[in-house]
């Protein structure tokens, strides 16, 4: 029973960690995005 519990915590973590990933590469697809907008208007 110990061993499903430890499974079940220890996939919920990596789960959220690797949403957390993939929102970040989101995040930082953004910023790049707007910072070529932002350059571009600047000409």
């Amino acid at each position: 029973m110990i061993r499903r519990v430890r499974y079940l915590a220890l996939t919920l973590l990596m789960s959220g960690v690797l949403s957390g990933c993939n929102t970040f590469h989101g995040f930082g697809e953004d910023v790049q995005h707007l910072g070529g907008a932002i350059s571009h208007a600047a000409k």
